[in-house]
């Protein structure tokens, strides 16, 4: 292998053509506070693999291609699956008039 840097990141935007944004996580604790941290950096790399929304990509350095790509997706790790009602909000079904206890919930009705 060579020495390039090799960063593991999730895909959060494909909107252009053969570039992806990746986000690549980080989390370490403060050395004098003892806190987790969180931080995120959103890079651009180049895509050839076609990657997706969501998916876990691995990306290595590379020559500047543009003036913001200093990234080459090198392998998609884990694809995200996506279903048609992603992203869509949770759906609030609004109480009945019909119930009358007040928990939104729809009265049993017995069978005979």
């Amino acid at each position: 292998m060579n020495d390039r840097r090799r960063i593991t990141g999730v895909v959060t935007s494909n909107k252009m053509t053969k570039t992806v944004v990746v986000e690549i996580g980080r989390t370490f604790r403060h050395p004098l506070y003892r806190k987790v941290v969180h931080l995120s950096k959103r890079v651009k790399a180049h895509d050839e693999l076609g990657c997706q929304i969501g998916d876990q990509v691995q990306i290595v350095e590379s020559r500047p291609l543009s003036r913001d790509k200093r990234w080459v997706v090198e392998s998609i790790v884990k694809h995200e699956i996506r279903t048609a009602d992603s992203g869509i909000a949770e759906i609030v079904v609004a109480p009945s008039e019909a119930d009358v206890s007040g928990t939104g919930e729809a009265p049993v009705e017995a069978q005979s």
